[in-house]
Protein backbone atom coordinates (compact mmCIF):
# COMPACT_ATOMS: atom_id res chain seq x y z
CA UNK A 1 0.00 0.00 0.00
CA UNK A 2 1.91 2.60 -1.15
CA UNK A 3 0.24 5.41 -3.11
CA UNK A 4 3.29 7.33 -4.13
CA UNK A 5 4.06 4.25 -5.81
CA UNK A 6 0.79 3.57 -7.42
CA UNK A 7 1.13 7.32 -8.48
CA UNK A 8 4.62 7.04 -9.81
CA UNK A 9 3.31 3.91 -12.22
CA UNK A 10 0.48 5.65 -13.31
CA UNK A 11 2.68 8.57 -14.77
CA UNK A 12 5.46 6.12 -15.91
CA UNK A 13 2.23 5.17 -18.32
CA UNK A 14 3.00 8.81 -19.76
CA UNK A 15 6.37 9.84 -19.27
CA UNK A 16 8.48 6.40 -19.55
CA UNK A 17 10.31 7.65 -22.00
CA UNK A 18 12.21 10.57 -20.03
CA UNK A 19 12.07 9.20 -17.07
CA UNK A 20 12.12 5.40 -15.08
CA UNK A 21 9.70 4.85 -12.27
CA UNK A 22 11.82 5.43 -9.20
CA UNK A 23 13.08 8.33 -10.55
CA UNK A 24 9.43 9.74 -11.07
CA UNK A 25 8.48 8.76 -7.62
CA UNK A 26 11.41 10.49 -5.83
CA UNK A 27 10.02 13.70 -7.57
CA UNK A 28 6.30 12.77 -6.17
CA UNK A 29 5.81 15.27 -3.05
CA UNK A 30 3.04 16.45 -0.48
CA UNK A 31 1.09 19.84 -1.61
CA UNK A 32 1.47 22.59 0.92
CA UNK A 33 -1.74 23.09 1.36
CA UNK A 34 -4.26 19.68 2.00
CA UNK A 35 -6.69 21.51 -0.67
CA UNK A 36 -4.07 20.81 -2.86
CA UNK A 37 -4.42 17.73 -3.09
CA UNK A 38 -2.72 14.50 -1.46
CA UNK A 39 0.05 14.01 -4.05
CA UNK A 40 1.59 16.56 -6.11
CA UNK A 41 4.39 15.85 -8.81
CA UNK A 42 6.30 18.80 -10.29
CA UNK A 43 7.15 19.54 -13.62
CA UNK A 44 9.33 21.73 -14.16
CA UNK A 45 12.14 19.43 -14.89
CA UNK A 46 10.34 18.40 -17.96
CA UNK A 47 9.97 21.34 -19.45
CA UNK A 48 13.42 21.67 -21.04
CA UNK A 49 12.80 17.99 -22.29
CA UNK A 50 9.28 18.66 -24.11
CA UNK A 51 10.45 22.67 -25.13
CA UNK A 52 6.80 23.26 -23.69
CA UNK A 53 5.74 25.62 -20.08
CA UNK A 54 5.37 23.61 -16.65
CA UNK A 55 1.75 24.73 -16.66
CA UNK A 56 0.70 23.02 -20.22
CA UNK A 57 2.97 19.58 -19.35
CA UNK A 58 0.64 19.89 -16.11
CA UNK A 59 -2.33 20.57 -17.99
CA UNK A 60 -1.73 17.33 -20.82
CA UNK A 61 -1.03 15.17 -18.17
CA UNK A 62 -3.59 15.63 -16.01
CA UNK A 63 -5.90 15.26 -19.03
CA UNK A 64 -4.06 11.52 -20.04
CA UNK A 65 -3.56 10.32 -16.70
CA UNK A 66 -5.59 6.85 -16.21
CA UNK A 67 -6.32 6.58 -12.81
CA UNK A 68 -7.36 3.76 -10.61
CA UNK A 69 -10.36 3.56 -8.20
CA UNK A 70 -7.42 4.85 -5.56
CA UNK A 71 -7.47 8.36 -6.67
CA UNK A 72 -10.57 10.77 -6.74
CA UNK A 73 -9.46 12.97 -9.05
CA UNK A 74 -6.63 14.80 -10.75
CA UNK A 75 -5.87 18.78 -11.42
CA UNK A 76 -3.16 20.58 -13.28
CA UNK A 77 -2.41 23.48 -10.38
CA UNK A 78 0.49 26.10 -11.36
CA UNK A 79 3.02 23.37 -13.09
CA UNK A 80 2.04 20.92 -10.93
CA UNK A 81 -0.30 17.88 -10.91
CA UNK A 82 -2.23 17.24 -8.38
CA UNK A 83 -4.03 14.08 -7.25
CA UNK A 84 -6.86 13.21 -4.81
CA UNK A 85 -6.64 10.34 -2.70
CA UNK A 86 -10.51 8.19 -2.93
CA UNK A 87 -10.74 9.04 0.90
CA UNK A 88 -12.57 5.96 1.38
CA UNK A 89 -11.13 3.71 -0.28
CA UNK A 90 -7.77 4.89 1.54
CA UNK A 91 -8.95 4.80 4.88
CA UNK A 92 -9.92 0.80 4.70
CA UNK A 93 -6.81 -0.27 3.30
CA UNK A 94 -4.85 2.06 5.58
CA UNK A 95 -7.19 0.77 8.97
CA UNK A 96 -6.93 -2.65 7.68
CA UNK A 97 -2.80 -2.85 6.98
CA UNK A 98 -2.19 -1.26 10.40
CA UNK A 99 -4.94 -4.18 11.70
CA UNK A 100 -3.14 -6.44 10.06
CA UNK A 101 0.49 -5.96 10.76
CA UNK A 102 0.08 -4.69 14.39
CA UNK A 103 3.58 -3.59 15.55
CA UNK A 104 5.30 -4.82 12.22
CA UNK A 105 3.68 -2.23 10.67
CA UNK A 106 6.09 0.37 9.11
CA UNK A 107 8.91 -2.56 9.03
CA UNK A 108 11.00 -2.65 5.47
CA UNK A 109 13.26 -5.15 4.38
CA UNK A 110 15.90 -3.44 2.67
CA UNK A 111 18.35 -4.72 5.40
CA UNK A 112 17.60 -8.34 4.39
CA UNK A 113 19.31 -9.50 7.37
CA UNK A 114 22.55 -8.07 6.61
CA UNK A 115 24.95 -6.44 9.79
CA UNK A 116 25.13 -2.86 11.04
CA UNK A 117 27.79 -2.51 13.57
CA UNK A 118 26.46 1.17 15.49
CA UNK A 119 29.46 2.51 17.70
CA UNK A 120 27.36 5.04 19.84
CA UNK A 121 27.62 6.63 23.72
CA UNK A 122 31.37 5.79 24.28
CA UNK A 123 32.01 7.58 27.41
CA UNK A 124 34.89 7.96 29.06
CA UNK A 125 36.10 5.89 32.42
CA UNK A 126 36.56 7.74 35.15
CA UNK A 127 34.96 10.85 34.47
CA UNK A 128 30.98 11.42 34.82
CA UNK A 129 28.28 10.47 32.77
CA UNK A 130 26.94 14.01 31.75
CA UNK A 131 24.57 15.36 29.27
CA UNK A 132 27.25 15.58 26.89
CA UNK A 133 26.59 11.90 26.57
CA UNK A 134 23.29 12.40 26.04
CA UNK A 135 23.34 12.94 22.29
CA UNK A 136 25.46 10.13 21.27
CA UNK A 137 23.74 7.08 23.77
CA UNK A 138 19.90 7.89 22.29
CA UNK A 139 20.43 8.97 18.80
CA UNK A 140 22.56 5.65 18.64
CA UNK A 141 20.04 3.72 20.24
CA UNK A 142 17.48 5.24 18.45
CA UNK A 143 19.66 4.47 14.78
CA UNK A 144 19.70 0.87 15.83
CA UNK A 145 16.04 0.29 16.56
CA UNK A 146 15.38 1.82 13.64
CA UNK A 147 17.84 -0.23 11.59
CA UNK A 148 16.22 -3.13 13.09
CA UNK A 149 12.90 -2.11 12.00
CA UNK A 150 14.15 -1.22 7.91
CA UNK A 151 15.40 -5.59 8.45
CA UNK A 152 19.06 -5.48 9.60
CA UNK A 153 20.76 -6.84 12.11
CA UNK A 154 22.31 -4.52 14.61
CA UNK A 155 25.64 -4.78 16.62
CA UNK A 156 25.90 -2.52 19.31
CA UNK A 157 29.04 -1.01 20.28
CA UNK A 158 29.84 0.87 23.53
CA UNK A 159 33.64 1.71 22.70
CA UNK A 160 34.29 2.70 26.24
CA UNK A 161 37.42 5.86 26.03
CA UNK A 162 39.07 3.46 28.50
CA UNK A 163 42.91 3.96 27.24
CA UNK A 164 44.58 7.36 26.61
CA UNK A 165 46.99 10.00 28.61
CA UNK A 166 44.14 11.01 30.79
CA UNK A 167 44.67 7.96 32.88
CA UNK A 168 48.61 8.49 33.48
CA UNK A 169 46.79 12.38 34.41
CA UNK A 170 44.37 10.45 36.74
CA UNK A 171 46.96 8.30 38.25
CA UNK A 172 49.07 10.81 39.10
CA UNK A 173 46.46 13.14 40.65
CA UNK A 174 44.93 10.43 42.81
CA UNK A 175 48.86 9.43 44.18
CA UNK A 176 48.83 12.68 45.29
CA UNK A 177 45.84 14.02 46.54
CA UNK A 178 43.33 11.16 46.46
CA UNK A 179 42.27 8.52 48.91
CA UNK A 180 40.85 4.62 48.82
CA UNK A 181 38.08 5.65 51.27
CA UNK A 182 36.63 8.67 49.43
CA UNK A 183 36.73 7.24 45.90
CA UNK A 184 34.95 3.92 47.02
CA UNK A 185 32.01 6.43 48.60
CA UNK A 186 31.79 8.14 45.28
CA UNK A 187 33.95 6.36 42.73
CA UNK A 188 32.75 8.75 40.03
CA UNK A 189 32.43 12.19 41.70
CA UNK A 190 35.51 12.05 43.56
CA UNK A 191 37.31 11.00 40.55
CA UNK A 192 36.20 13.46 38.69
CA UNK A 193 37.33 16.21 41.09
CA UNK A 194 40.69 14.95 40.89
CA UNK A 195 40.68 14.70 37.23
CA UNK A 196 39.40 18.82 37.37
CA UNK A 197 42.34 19.40 40.44
CA UNK A 198 44.91 17.86 38.46
CA UNK A 199 43.99 20.68 34.96
CA UNK A 200 44.06 23.72 38.05
CA UNK A 201 47.60 22.46 39.55
CA UNK A 202 49.30 21.26 36.01
CA UNK A 203 48.63 25.09 34.45
CA UNK A 204 50.86 26.53 37.48
CA UNK A 205 53.00 22.92 37.34
CA UNK A 206 54.10 21.65 33.71
CA UNK A 207 56.19 18.73 35.55
CA UNK A 208 52.67 17.47 36.55
CA UNK A 209 52.19 16.51 32.75
CA UNK A 210 55.61 15.12 32.16
CA UNK A 211 54.59 13.24 35.19
CA UNK A 212 51.30 12.00 33.52
CA UNK A 213 52.78 11.21 30.31
CA UNK A 214 55.11 8.86 32.45
CA UNK A 215 52.60 6.68 34.25
CA UNK A 216 50.35 6.65 30.72
CA UNK A 217 53.61 4.88 29.60
CA UNK A 218 53.94 2.59 32.25
CA UNK A 219 50.54 1.70 31.71
CA UNK A 220 51.25 1.01 28.60
CA UNK A 221 53.83 -1.36 29.62
CA UNK A 222 52.11 -3.23 31.68
CA UNK A 223 53.22 -2.22 35.11
CA UNK A 224 51.46 -3.50 37.89
CA UNK A 225 50.62 -0.70 40.39
CA UNK A 226 49.30 1.66 37.18
CA UNK A 227 47.30 -1.35 35.84
CA UNK A 228 45.64 -2.11 38.99
CA UNK A 229 44.61 1.41 39.62
CA UNK A 230 43.72 1.31 35.93
CA UNK A 231 41.20 -1.48 36.46
CA UNK A 232 39.56 0.01 39.36
CA UNK A 233 39.25 3.10 37.99
CA UNK A 234 37.35 0.52 34.86
CA UNK A 235 35.22 -1.62 37.10
CA UNK A 236 34.00 1.80 39.56
CA UNK A 237 32.93 3.71 36.33
CA UNK A 238 31.13 0.72 34.58
CA UNK A 239 28.80 -0.01 37.50
CA UNK A 240 27.79 3.81 37.64
CA UNK A 241 27.03 3.73 33.70
CA UNK A 242 24.95 0.61 34.39
CA UNK A 243 22.47 2.60 36.18
CA UNK A 244 21.96 4.75 33.93
CA UNK A 245 21.48 2.74 30.94
CA UNK A 246 19.36 0.48 32.74
CA UNK A 247 17.49 3.67 33.15
CA UNK A 248 17.07 4.54 29.42
CA UNK A 249 16.48 0.62 28.38
CA UNK A 250 19.88 0.44 26.59
CA UNK A 251 21.71 -2.46 26.01
CA UNK A 252 25.29 -2.91 24.35
CA UNK A 253 26.35 -6.68 22.44
CA UNK A 254 29.72 -4.94 23.23
CA UNK A 255 31.50 -2.84 25.58
CA UNK A 256 35.24 -3.11 23.97
CA UNK A 257 36.91 -0.27 24.83
CA UNK A 258 40.10 1.35 23.36
CA UNK A 259 42.37 -0.66 25.87
CA UNK A 260 40.91 -4.04 23.80
CA UNK A 261 42.66 -2.85 20.83
CA UNK A 262 46.03 -2.35 22.59
CA UNK A 263 47.36 -6.09 21.08
CA UNK A 264 45.71 -5.47 17.81
CA UNK A 265 47.49 -2.03 16.90
CA UNK A 266 51.04 -3.51 15.28
CA UNK A 267 48.73 -5.81 12.71
CA UNK A 268 47.82 -2.16 11.35
CA UNK A 269 50.96 -0.92 11.81
CA UNK A 270 52.29 -3.91 9.73
CA UNK A 271 49.94 -3.91 6.85
CA UNK A 272 50.27 0.22 6.12
CA UNK A 273 53.95 -0.60 6.00
CA UNK A 274 53.61 -3.89 3.38
CA UNK A 275 51.31 -1.45 1.31
CA UNK A 276 54.03 1.58 1.73
CA UNK A 277 51.73 3.51 3.23
CA UNK A 278 53.83 5.00 6.30
CA UNK A 279 55.93 7.59 6.09
CA UNK A 280 58.26 8.77 9.12
CA UNK A 281 57.57 12.81 10.11
CA UNK A 282 59.17 14.82 12.56
CA UNK A 283 60.25 11.55 14.04
CA UNK A 284 56.63 10.06 14.26
CA UNK A 285 54.66 7.79 11.36
CA UNK A 286 52.10 9.27 9.29
CA UNK A 287 49.84 8.12 6.21
CA UNK A 288 49.45 10.94 3.38
CA UNK A 289 46.00 11.28 3.04
CA UNK A 290 45.82 14.13 0.25
CA UNK A 291 42.50 16.24 -0.63
CA UNK A 292 43.93 18.87 1.18
CA UNK A 293 43.48 16.96 4.17
CA UNK A 294 45.97 16.96 7.13
CA UNK A 295 48.24 13.67 7.40
CA UNK A 296 46.80 10.70 9.54
CA UNK A 297 49.11 10.75 12.53
CA UNK A 298 49.86 6.78 13.42
CA UNK A 299 52.22 6.46 15.95
CA UNK A 300 54.43 9.69 17.64
CA UNK A 301 57.79 10.05 17.92
CA UNK A 302 57.75 8.47 21.40
CA UNK A 303 55.97 5.40 19.71
CA UNK A 304 52.73 5.60 21.50
CA UNK A 305 49.80 4.71 19.49
CA UNK A 306 46.60 7.55 18.91
CA UNK A 307 43.36 7.47 18.34
CA UNK A 308 43.48 6.97 14.30
CA UNK A 309 45.87 3.37 14.99
CA UNK A 310 43.16 2.02 17.46
CA UNK A 311 40.16 3.09 15.20
CA UNK A 312 42.00 1.30 12.44
CA UNK A 313 42.88 -2.18 14.92
CA UNK A 314 38.71 -1.68 15.55
CA UNK A 315 37.32 -1.71 12.19
CA UNK A 316 39.58 -4.63 11.23
CA UNK A 317 38.29 -6.15 14.10
CA UNK A 318 34.45 -5.60 13.70
CA UNK A 319 34.57 -6.59 9.70
CA UNK A 320 36.55 -9.76 10.96
CA UNK A 321 34.21 -10.85 13.34
CA UNK A 322 30.57 -9.29 12.61
CA UNK A 323 31.43 -9.36 8.40
CA UNK A 324 29.10 -6.21 8.81
CA UNK A 325 27.49 -4.27 5.06
CA UNK A 326 27.15 -1.14 7.25
CA UNK A 327 29.03 0.57 10.02
CA UNK A 328 27.94 3.84 11.83
CA UNK A 329 29.60 6.05 14.42
CA UNK A 330 27.53 8.39 15.93
CA UNK A 331 30.10 10.89 17.07
CA UNK A 332 30.13 14.39 17.90
CA UNK A 333 30.73 17.13 14.47
CA UNK A 334 33.96 18.16 16.02
CA UNK A 335 35.50 14.26 15.18
CA UNK A 336 34.70 15.02 11.28
CA UNK A 337 38.03 15.38 10.02
CA UNK A 338 39.03 11.91 12.50
CA UNK A 339 36.67 9.96 10.31
CA UNK A 340 37.42 11.42 7.01
CA UNK A 341 41.23 9.91 7.87
CA UNK A 342 40.35 6.91 9.01
CA UNK A 343 37.95 6.02 5.61
CA UNK A 344 40.54 7.39 3.30
CA UNK A 345 43.46 5.02 5.45
CA UNK A 346 41.28 1.84 4.84
CA UNK A 347 40.64 3.39 1.20
CA UNK A 348 44.04 2.98 0.41
CA UNK A 349 44.83 -0.31 2.38
CA UNK A 350 42.65 -1.63 -0.48
CA UNK A 351 39.16 -2.40 1.53
CA UNK A 352 36.29 -2.47 -0.30
CA UNK A 353 33.68 -2.30 3.07
CA UNK A 354 35.31 0.95 3.61
CA UNK A 355 32.06 2.02 1.42
CA UNK A 356 29.96 0.74 3.94
CA UNK A 357 31.22 3.44 7.32
CA UNK A 358 29.49 6.21 7.81
CA UNK A 359 30.25 9.03 10.30
CA UNK A 360 27.06 10.18 11.72
CA UNK A 361 27.52 13.53 13.59
CA UNK A 362 25.53 15.46 16.03
CA UNK A 363 25.98 19.02 17.31
CA UNK A 364 26.87 20.11 21.03
CA UNK A 365 24.48 20.30 24.20
CA UNK A 366 25.52 23.95 24.93
CA UNK A 367 24.72 25.23 28.19
CA UNK A 368 24.73 28.86 28.34
CA UNK A 369 25.72 28.50 24.99
CA UNK A 370 29.20 26.93 26.11
CA UNK A 371 30.34 23.51 25.25
CA UNK A 372 30.69 21.99 28.42
CA UNK A 373 33.71 20.65 29.77
CA UNK A 374 35.07 17.84 31.99
CA UNK A 375 38.55 19.14 32.67
CA UNK A 376 36.90 22.59 33.11
CA UNK A 377 34.12 20.99 36.28
CA UNK A 378 31.46 22.48 33.88
CA UNK A 379 29.18 19.43 33.56
CA UNK A 380 25.36 18.71 34.29
CA UNK A 381 25.13 15.03 35.29
CA UNK A 382 23.25 13.03 33.16
CA UNK A 383 21.61 10.88 36.31
CA UNK A 384 20.88 13.87 38.56
CA UNK A 385 18.40 15.17 35.26
CA UNK A 386 16.89 11.92 34.67
CA UNK A 387 16.28 11.70 38.46
CA UNK A 388 14.75 15.25 38.57
CA UNK A 389 12.78 14.34 35.35
CA UNK A 390 11.58 11.28 36.84
CA UNK A 391 10.66 13.26 40.33
CA UNK A 392 8.54 15.71 38.32
CA UNK A 393 6.65 12.86 36.81
CA UNK A 394 5.53 11.52 40.12
CA UNK A 395 4.75 14.73 41.34
CA UNK A 396 2.39 14.98 38.44
CA UNK A 397 0.98 11.43 38.52
CA UNK A 398 0.20 12.54 42.15
CA UNK A 399 -1.77 15.59 41.63
CA UNK A 400 -3.65 14.41 38.31
CA UNK A 401 -4.19 10.62 38.74
CA UNK A 402 -3.13 9.45 42.28
CA UNK A 403 -5.23 6.12 42.08
CA UNK A 404 -2.69 5.06 39.72
CA UNK A 405 -1.32 1.63 39.59
CA UNK A 406 2.52 1.48 38.95
CA UNK A 407 3.22 5.16 39.67
CA UNK A 408 6.86 4.64 40.22
CA UNK A 409 6.96 2.77 36.70
CA UNK A 410 4.84 5.56 34.19
CA UNK A 411 7.12 8.26 36.21
CA UNK A 412 10.00 6.24 35.19
CA UNK A 413 8.81 5.67 31.77
CA UNK A 414 7.65 9.51 31.54
CA UNK A 415 10.95 11.30 33.24
CA UNK A 416 13.28 9.43 31.02
CA UNK A 417 10.65 9.50 27.76
CA UNK A 418 10.99 13.56 28.30
CA UNK A 419 14.76 14.07 28.05
CA UNK A 420 15.21 11.40 24.96
CA UNK A 421 12.02 13.01 23.52
CA UNK A 422 13.58 16.26 24.32
CA UNK A 423 16.96 15.35 22.29
CA UNK A 424 15.47 13.32 19.86
CA UNK A 425 12.81 15.49 18.27
CA UNK A 426 16.04 17.89 17.20
CA UNK A 427 17.66 17.60 13.98
CA UNK A 428 20.77 15.58 15.01
CA UNK A 429 23.16 18.56 13.72
CA UNK A 430 21.63 21.22 15.35
CA UNK A 431 23.32 21.98 18.97
CA UNK A 432 20.97 21.73 21.65
CA UNK A 433 21.14 24.67 24.44
CA UNK A 434 20.62 22.45 28.03
CA UNK A 435 17.40 23.44 29.28
CA UNK A 436 15.90 21.46 32.31
CA UNK A 437 12.81 23.55 32.12
CA UNK A 438 12.33 22.97 28.62
CA UNK A 439 12.74 19.23 28.89
CA UNK A 440 10.59 18.79 31.51
CA UNK A 441 7.42 20.23 29.80
CA UNK A 442 4.34 18.12 30.11
CA UNK A 443 2.79 19.93 27.61
CA UNK A 444 3.61 21.11 24.11
CA UNK A 445 6.50 19.26 21.36
CA UNK A 446 7.15 16.87 24.18
CA UNK A 447 7.50 13.01 24.97
CA UNK A 448 5.04 13.27 27.59
CA UNK A 449 2.33 15.16 25.16
CA UNK A 450 2.74 11.93 22.67
CA UNK A 451 2.94 9.38 26.10
CA UNK A 452 -0.50 11.04 27.47
CA UNK A 453 -2.18 10.89 23.82
CA UNK A 454 -1.27 7.18 23.53
CA UNK A 455 -2.57 6.92 26.88
CA UNK A 456 -5.62 8.21 26.24
CA UNK A 457 -6.05 6.35 23.23
CA UNK A 458 -6.12 3.32 25.39
CA UNK A 459 -8.52 4.62 27.63
CA UNK A 460 -11.11 5.72 25.14
CA UNK A 461 -10.52 2.05 24.16
CA UNK A 462 -11.25 0.54 27.22
CA UNK A 463 -14.13 2.50 27.74
CA UNK A 464 -15.36 1.60 24.34
CA UNK A 465 -14.83 -1.89 25.10
CA UNK A 466 -12.97 -2.63 21.75
CA UNK A 467 -13.02 -5.64 19.71
CA UNK A 468 -11.03 -5.96 16.62
CA UNK A 469 -13.27 -6.59 13.81
CA UNK A 470 -11.49 -6.33 10.05
CA UNK A 471 -15.23 -5.50 8.54
CA UNK A 472 -15.62 -2.31 11.08
CA UNK A 473 -13.00 -0.08 8.96
CA UNK A 474 -15.12 1.84 6.84
CA UNK A 475 -15.28 5.31 8.09
CA UNK A 476 -17.48 8.08 7.00
CA UNK A 477 -15.83 10.62 9.45
CA UNK A 478 -14.17 13.66 6.86
CA UNK A 479 -12.20 14.38 10.49
CA UNK A 480 -10.48 11.47 10.24
CA UNK A 481 -8.81 11.52 7.32
CA UNK A 482 -6.07 13.92 8.64
CA UNK A 483 -5.27 10.87 10.57
CA UNK A 484 -5.34 8.80 8.15
CA UNK A 485 -2.84 10.39 5.75
CA UNK A 486 -0.65 10.60 8.84
CA UNK A 487 -0.52 6.85 9.16
CA UNK A 488 -0.19 6.09 5.59
CA UNK A 489 3.31 7.68 5.85
CA UNK A 490 4.48 6.32 8.62
CA UNK A 491 6.68 3.48 6.33
CA UNK A 492 8.22 6.36 4.55
CA UNK A 493 9.12 8.10 7.73
CA UNK A 494 10.77 5.05 8.81
CA UNK A 495 12.51 4.42 5.59
CA UNK A 496 13.66 8.44 5.42
CA UNK A 497 14.86 8.19 9.36
CA UNK A 498 17.38 5.75 8.08
CA UNK A 499 18.64 6.99 5.18
CA UNK A 500 19.19 10.19 6.49
CA UNK A 501 20.68 8.61 9.98
CA UNK A 502 17.65 11.06 11.57
CA UNK A 503 15.24 10.17 14.27
CA UNK A 504 13.96 13.41 14.56
CA UNK A 505 11.92 12.53 11.49
CA UNK A 506 10.06 9.72 13.76
CA UNK A 507 9.90 12.60 16.77
CA UNK A 508 7.95 15.00 14.56
CA UNK A 509 6.06 12.68 12.64
CA UNK A 510 4.43 11.39 16.58
CA UNK A 511 3.98 14.71 17.35
CA UNK A 512 1.92 15.75 14.27
CA UNK A 513 -0.01 12.01 14.54
CA UNK A 514 -0.80 13.26 18.48
CA UNK A 515 -2.03 16.67 17.55
CA UNK A 516 -4.24 15.09 14.75
CA UNK A 517 -5.50 12.67 16.58
CA UNK A 518 -6.51 14.98 19.80
CA UNK A 519 -8.13 17.38 17.26
CA UNK A 520 -10.12 14.36 16.17
CA UNK A 521 -10.96 13.79 19.85
CA UNK A 522 -11.85 17.75 20.16
CA UNK A 523 -14.36 17.24 17.47
CA UNK A 524 -15.89 13.69 17.47
CA UNK A 525 -18.04 12.16 19.60
CA UNK A 526 -16.29 9.05 19.52
CA UNK A 527 -18.28 6.55 21.66
CA UNK A 528 -21.98 8.22 20.96
CA UNK A 529 -22.90 7.21 17.11
CA UNK A 530 -23.83 3.70 17.67
CA UNK A 531 -23.07 2.93 13.89
CA UNK A 532 -19.75 4.42 13.81
CA UNK A 533 -18.52 3.38 17.06
CA UNK A 534 -16.75 0.23 16.40
CA UNK A 535 -14.90 2.35 12.65
CA UNK A 536 -13.93 5.17 15.00
CA UNK A 537 -12.66 2.69 17.47
CA UNK A 538 -11.04 0.97 15.35
CA UNK A 539 -9.17 4.18 14.13
CA UNK A 540 -8.44 5.00 17.88
CA UNK A 541 -6.71 1.45 18.34
CA UNK A 542 -4.46 2.85 14.91
CA UNK A 543 -3.30 5.37 16.24
CA UNK A 544 -2.41 3.48 19.55
CA UNK A 545 -0.66 0.75 17.38
CA UNK A 546 1.30 3.84 15.28
CA UNK A 547 2.35 6.14 18.84
CA UNK A 548 3.68 2.85 20.68
CA UNK A 549 5.57 1.74 17.96
CA UNK A 550 7.31 5.20 16.71
CA UNK A 551 7.99 5.75 20.89
CA UNK A 552 9.49 2.28 20.87
CA UNK A 553 11.82 3.22 17.58
CA UNK A 554 13.24 6.16 20.26
CA UNK A 555 13.93 4.19 23.13
CA UNK A 556 10.65 5.28 24.88
CA UNK A 557 7.94 3.62 26.55
CA UNK A 558 4.19 4.30 25.99
CA UNK A 559 2.45 4.26 29.15
CA UNK A 560 -1.31 2.98 28.77
CA UNK A 561 -2.32 5.12 32.11
CA UNK A 562 -0.98 8.42 32.92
Amino acid sequence: MNYKHEFAEVLFGQLHEVADRSKLESMIEKPKFDKLGDLSFPCFELAKIYKKSPQQIAVDLAQNLQLSNTFQHVEAISGFVNVFLNKRVVSTNVIKEVLTKKEHYGEITIGNKKVITIDFSSPNIAKPFSMGHLRSTVIGNALALISEKCGYEVVRINHLGDWGTQFGKLIVAYKLWGTKEKVQDNPIKELLKLYVQFHDEAEQNEELNDQARHWFKNLENGNEEALKLWNWFREESLKEFNKIYQLLGIKFDSTNGEAFYNDKMNKVVQLLKEKNLLQESEGAQIVEIGDDLPPCLITKKDGTTLYATRDLAAALYRQETYKFEKSFYVVGNEQSLHFKQLFTVLEKLGYEWHNGLKHVPFGMMLKDGKKMSTRKGKVVLLEEVLTEAINLAKENIEEKNPTLDAKEDVARQVGTGAVIFHDLKNHRLNDIEFSLEDMLRFEGETGPYVQYTHARASSILRKGGYEENLDAVTLTDGEAWSIITKLMVFPDVIKRAFEQYDPSQIAKFLLDLSKAFNKYYGTVRILDDLKQKQARLTLVYCVQVVLNEGLRLLGIHAPEEM
